[in-house]
């Protein structure tokens, strides 16, 4: 399993110098890289190679009066710079053959100086971790790392980011053997369904309600500010980098708000349960609705995405339940469908069904998928690495929760 780690980077104002020359370096292997495929393309000529490349763009441009600096730099992540174009191109004829799956993307397009930085180091550039924590790179120097955590293994590679803050960071990336984030067993029973909304960003069980922080309207009224100023700026001028900074600012902190605030929400949640059942929404479709603002602030994909990526690897059962489930209609004492429906049915927070039983809608919603889930986990739908780290406590094997 390989895993990325990211950490906040101090590089001195000659280092930031150099990584500034790598990075425009970097952005002209791989534009030069995009503009030679699309030459091919509309002259009829094959498709280029990558090893072709590399040595056109690269070897062969260093020779040059027009592209010599690139000698300036390691030429390990001008190498990554064509793969990373190679790769690109190949997701997107994947996209076009259906081999891909999600949406369609485009080709390719070139990379601007205005947005994130990034360039990537290899073994092959013989990076390395020094004794007193700084990161050494080749032809930059030594870097103040901001340690968080321990790498648990030796990183295999290392990316270098520049945002559009000015702010760097240094990612790596590593090796995890499976197993290593297992999470002791939880009774098969302590489980929980999660019924994702707009008003409560998610209702779990026993009605424990997760209130929607809704870090975007907080900042909203600033965000509208620092770019009613940008509008106004003369383009290429000081005062509209210096205004543009400060809408990257605002964009920054909302999204590192709601980053660190979903990843405590799911390590609670992981943690305190040994399966998690949630409805498979359709997260684009209502990004395209009425609601697609409030929906987009509320980043359920983002949630979705990373609770089953930690659940798979805590060993915790994780059953995404059909989208069309009727999880807030039906009854969940009597199994009727006498819930609210349809796009007038979204006011209704409370209703009765004709068995007597009044349901909160949100609570009656969790009950039901946390019910549908269970009944997927004893039909075999769902498997965990902790059935294997059970069996080797008990001898005994373990194919699902259900079994436990």
């Amino acid at each position: 399993m390989l895993l990325r780690y990211r950490f906040r980077i101090y590089p001195t104002a000659p280092q930031a110098k150099a990584l500034a020359r790598v990075f425009g370096c970097v952005r002209v292997v791989y534009n030069d890289s995009v503009a030679a495929r699309k030459a091919a393309f509309q002259a009829g000529e094959p498709f280029p190679k990558s090893g072709d490349l590399s040595t056109a763009l690269i070897t062969e441009a260093k020779k040059t009066d027009e592209r010599a600096w690139l000698a300036e730099v390691s030429a390990v992540p001008l190498q990554q710079a064509v793969r990373d174009c190679d790769r690109a191109y190949a997701n997107f004829f994947d996209s076009l053959k259906g081999k891909r799956s999600g949406p369609r993307i485009g080709p390719p397009r070139f990379k601007r100086r205005s947005n994130t930085q990034t360039t990537r180091f290899t073994k092959a550039a013989r990076f390395r971790v020094l004794g007193n924590g700084r990161l050494r790179l080749p032809k930059i120097g030594d870097l103040t790392v901001a340690w968080s955590r321990d790498l648990p293994s030796e990183p295999s590679s290392v990316t270098i980011i520049k945002t559009t803050t000015d702010k760097y960071y240094a990612s790596f990336v590593v090796a995890l053997e499976d197993g290593a984030d297992l999470l002791e067993p939880l009774p098969a029973d302590q489980d929980t369904g999660i019924d994702l909304g707009l008003k409560s960003f998610a209702v779990l069980r026993g009605g424990a309600v997760i209130e929607n922080p809704t870090f975007f309207a907080r900042l909203e009224r600033k965000l509208k500010r620092a770019q009613r100023s940008l509008s106004r700026k003369q383009k290429g001028s000081n005062n509209r980098a210096k205004a543009r900074l400060k809408v990257a600012r605002v964009h920054e902190k909302i999204k590192h708000s709601r980053t660190d605030w979903i990843d405590k929400k799911i390590h609670r949640i992981v943690s305190e349960n040994q399966a998690v059942y949630v409805e498979d929404l359709n997260v684009r479709g209502l990004q395209r609705s009425r609601m697609s603002k409030s929906v987009q602030e509320a980043a359920f994909g983002m949630f979705l995405t990373r609770l089953e990526s930690k659940a798979r690897r805590a060993g915790r059962v994780f059953v995404r339940v059909d989208r069309y489930f009727p999880s807030t209609r039906l009854c969940s004492d009597c199994g009727a469908l006498t819930g609210p429906s349809g796009l007038e049915g979204l006011k209704v927070r409370r209703w009765e069904c004709g068995c007597g039983t009044a349901h909160d809608r949100d609570a009656n919603a969790e009950k039901n998928i946390r019910a549908e889930g269970r009944r997927l986990v004893a039909a075999g739908h769902a498997e965990t690495l902790n059935d294997s780290w059970s069996a080797g406590k008990t001898g005994e094997t373990r194919h699902s929760a259900s079994k436990q």
